[in-house]
């Protein structure tokens, strides 16, 4: 009998899944079905919960923290949102950025403009605290974005 063991390479499929988008970081203390509500009032969006795109992550033997995502998407022009949850409890989706409470991954033609014009709508909102565009390839953890 074998013993190999394979390994999933993920880099391709990270390339490709992050193709065309821009990240903005945020910081925001309202509850994620709060915070969407005032994105879709204040920004005309249409962000709606998409559980089963939730990502799940496990810590320790048997715990495991769900982080919330929901999507907007323009099929006329292709543009797609997607908001991620980055806090469950006490867990960080994404530990290199703990200070942050959401994830708005933009994917357009132009995402790096707009992810700028976002931030700048976004920085007007009193319930933001934060908002700022994050590279990518700083993100350690990227992959855990992968849906």
């Amino acid at each position: 009998m074998s013993s190999n063991k394979w390994t999933l390479n993920t880099d391709a499929m990270q390339e490709e899944f992050f193709a065309d988008t821009a990240l903005i970081g945020i910081a925001s203390s309202l509850p994620g079905y709060q915070f969407c509500w005032t994105l879709n009032k204040q920004l005309d969006t249409n962000f709606v919960r998409e559980p089963e795109m939730d990502v799940c992550l496990q810590s320790g033997k048997n715990k495991q923290h769900y982080f919330p995502i929901y999507v907007y998407c323009l099929p006329t022009n292709g543009l797609k949102y997607f908001l991620y949850k980055l806090k469950s409890d006490k867990e960080a989706l994404l530990p290199e950025v703990k200070q942050l409470d959401y994830l708005w991954m933009v994917q357009s033609n132009s995402p790096e403009d707009d992810a700028q014009e976002i931030v700048t709508h976004l920085r007007d909102l009193p319930e933001v605290q934060l908002a700022q565009v994050l590279a990518a390839d700083r993100l350690k953890n990227l992959n855990h974005l992968i849906v």
